[in-house]
């Protein structure tokens, strides 16, 4: 089957009950898709559990996907993703939210500049937050979710996930200032 350049034509194609279809939807789709699992979940074996259970869901509703313009196929695939990866932690773990605290609360937010820190270490460091900041900060700073959608999602107070974005922004700036510390050292 000859490669598709367009999402409305590959949704007419799984319409039409292409053979190849899905499997091209799978083909395009499943490395971003694996990149949006892997902000959410750390273990390999998780990220291909939910990834199964995200393409199990994709292809049971595609047909009932309402196609609005080129990238709201990969825009509702990931937001399918994000859910299975967020069920699956509220199954799988317990995540323990804190509060803010007077300590916490005069943290200023710093934002290092990062245009000289190569995508896949700050990646890292993400990775490296705990569990709940890891998961504020990606749906709140990549997905651009508001703290009310966070704490409807996770059951939490809106306070709560901003307290916990706080934090994961606190914890990345130290780890950024550290590696650019590092690297004028080695530098000098």
């Amino acid at each position: 089957m000859k490669t598709v350049d367009s999402e409305q034509e590959l949704l007419r194609l799984v319409n039409a009950g292409e053979p190849a279809a899905l499997r091209m939807v799978y083909s395009r789709y499943i490395r971003i898709l694996t990149a949006v699992c892997s902000r959410y979940l750390l273990e390999e074996e998780d990220v291909k559990d939910v990834l199964q259970e995200s393409f199990i869901k994709i292809f049971a509703s595609i047909g009932d996907f309402c196609f609005r313009g080129e990238g709201s196929l990969k825009a509702w695939m990931i937001k399918v993703v994000v859910n299975e990866s967020l069920k699956f932690i509220r199954k799988s773990t317990r995540i323990d939210f804190t509060e803010v605290t007077d300590q916490h609360a005069d943290m200023p937010d710093e934002e290092p500049e990062v245009d000289t820190i190569p995508t896949e270490v700050i990646y890292g460091f993400i990775r490296q937050l705990p569990d709940g900041y890891r998961m504020i900060f990606n749906l709140y700073v990549v997905e651009g979710r508001s703290h009310k959608e966070i704490a409807g999602l996770l059951g939490i107070k809106e306070s709560t996930s901003a307290s916990q974005l706080h934090r994961a922004k606190a914890i990345l700036a130290e780890k950024i200032r550290s590696y650019q510390k590092e690297c004028q050292l080695i530098r000098n």
